[in-house]
């Protein structure tokens, strides 16, 4: 199994599954990490440092960032353009398509990550993958990277996290997105590296399983928290910013939590514990908490016109 051979217990409870899914992704992340060097330097608007002049803390070695990605780095579900790629290149049939373009459009028009959609997705990508080179499915996410996901960059959040690489500081991504993919975006924004979900390989190849759980919710907190005590990170030194509630565990952990584009449940929780707070969505910053963020979705293109134009054809 690729990477992670030491994980070799078997646990059942989902604790158990959250903590293995943690482990396996700082492990992969790490591994990564050290073995390519992430020299292309992300370029973006300076963010307005205001009243946050003293962060980050530039020469602290022992802090370090982390950054959810679907909707608080990237609009939408990198999963969702990954699937539109591997259509692209024959790996399945219209009728998929259909559905991950369904899928895309509740995604920007809710804001935010629904589980039901989000798994399916998942098992749909794990079954499309299954028995392709993991040597393959990297190569294509470049590929996909440059036609579906570059220009969906955030320009103010790509800003925070060179904030944090210009005072010498990691960044990392944190998405339940195939880690794979993730590596690919971390790298091409000129970031430290990925923590994302990890496919189970057998020589190369993908199995069509999961090691652990997606890592969603409270596998990302475990994941953060097995990077940090590998890496000698002193996470009330860290920052971790997202945009979903169902990244409060990851948010909680860290000294410096920011709710990105926040969904209605963040924004609230973020609020009562006095979170920073900034909504990109169009173009506000809400400067502190306490003032209301732009309110709105995100503005519905492509995702929402495939849907409609596939559904059409197919009456």
């Amino acid at each position: 199994m690729a990477a992670l051979r030491w994980l070799t217990p078997r646990r059942h409870s989902a604790t158990a599954r959250s903590v293995l899914a943690g482990e396996a992704s700082a492990e992969a992340a790490r591994k990564s990490a050290q073995s390519a060097e992430f020299t292309e330097l992300a370029e973006g608007t300076a963010p307005d440092t205001g009243s946050e002049a003293e962060f980050p803390v530039h020469g602290d070695d022992r802090a370090a960032a982390f950054f959810d990605l679907d909707n608080t780095v990237m609009q939408g579900a990198a999963i969702f353009h990954f699937g539109r790629g591997l259509y692209k290149r024959k790996f399945f049939e219209t009728r998929d398509l259909a559905r991950f373009a369904w899928q895309q459009a509740y995604f920007r028009l809710a804001g935010l990550e629904d589980p039901e959609h989000m798994q399916d997705a998942r098992d749909s990508a794990l079954s499309i993958v299954k028995g392709h080179r993991v040597s393959e499915l990297r190569s294509i996410g470049e590929e996909i990277y440059d036609e579906y996901m570059a220009e969906r960059i955030w320009p103010g959040t790509r800003a925070l996290a060179q904030a944090h690489l210009d005072a010498g500081q990691k960044v990392w991504l944190v998405t339940a997105a195939p880690v794979e993919i993730a590596q690919v975006i971390a790298r091409r924004l000129g970031l430290t590296g990925a923590l994302g979900t990890v496919a189970e390989s057998v020589g190369g190849v993908y199995t069509g399983k999961l090691v652990g759980e997606p890592l969603h919710g409270p596998a990302k907190a475990e994941a953060v928290r097995a990077l940090a005590t590998a890496e000698s990170l002193d996470l009330s030194r860290c920052a971790a910013y997202s945009d979903s509630h169902n990244d409060i565990p990851m948010l909680s952990l860290v000294g410096h939590p920011y709710a990105i584009n926040p969904d209605s449940k963040l924004r609230k929780h973020a609020r009562e514990l006095e979170w920073r707070l900034r909504d990109y969505r169009t173009g506000r910053k809400a400067a502190k908490v306490g003032i209301p963020a732009a309110a709105g979705v995100g503005a519905v293109a492509g995702g929402t016109a495939a849907a409609i134009a596939l559904h059409r054809r197919r009456r």
